[in-house]
């Protein structure tokens, strides 16, 4: 005679595979990898435009050594009083005059900091905004000797590596410096642009 016993744990058997093949009953959720509103904020985090349209005066030119010199930033060429815009969403954590250039710091929320220089800023310190909402405007008043424009060229004893580019034949005659930081450590602003970068005006040979 079949011991109990063992009779059962024939029939658990038997069920397993009904167990494992047969579907769930409908309506349950489905899960998936990450939500959708985690999905859309990480992506408008690393979206970048640049602040100003114009083409690029001067490339990423960073110094081999933090304390020697070197263009740690892109200018852009525009017009005296061009509106300049958040390349990214954050928040404006400065908004005043550094060396006596008006500056305008964002704070992104992907944790880098956009410094857009000579710009008279247009919002307050702690000001929310968006990517490619308007944070100030390009200094319009020119350069002196004591505080020279941040497109005039540099004077022939410190000739920058890649020497800037003309002005385009429409458009403005000064430019917005685009510095980009990830803590103390300066970035190439073009990198963050992708397909959106600025067309890159060669010097003349």
């Amino acid at each position: 005679m079949e011991r109990p016993i063992l009779r059962h744990r024939a029939v658990a058997a038997a069920m397993l595979p009904a167990l494992v093949l047969t579907p769930g009953p409908r309506g349950l959720p489905v899960p998936t990898a990450a939500p959708a509103s985690h999905v859309t904020a990480a992506t408008e985090s690393r979206a970048y435009v640049p602040p100003v349209p114009g083409p690029v005066a001067r490339r990423f030119d960073p110094p081999a050594r933090d304390w020697e010199p070197g263009h740690r930033g892109v200018d852009l060429w525009a017009a005296p009083g061009a509106t300049v815009v958040a390349p990214s969403g954050g928040v404006v954590t400065f908004a005043g005059a550094v060396a006596g250039k008006p500056v305008v710091v964002v704070t992104h929320t992907d944790g880098l900091r956009s410094s857009l220089e000579p710009v008279a800023a247009s919002v307050a310190r702690g000001t929310e905004v968006a990517a490619g909402e308007p944070v100030g405007t390009l200094e319009a008043t020119p350069g002196d000797e004591a505080n020279p424009d941040h497109c005039a060229a540099l004077p022939p004893a410190q000739p920058p590596a890649l020497p800037p580019a003309p002005p385009p034949a429409h458009g403005g005659d000064r430019c917005v410096h685009w510095g980009v930081r990830r803590g103390e450590m300066y970035l190439d602003p073009l990198s963050l642009l992708g397909t959106a970068a600025p067309i890159v005006l060669l010097p003349p040979r």
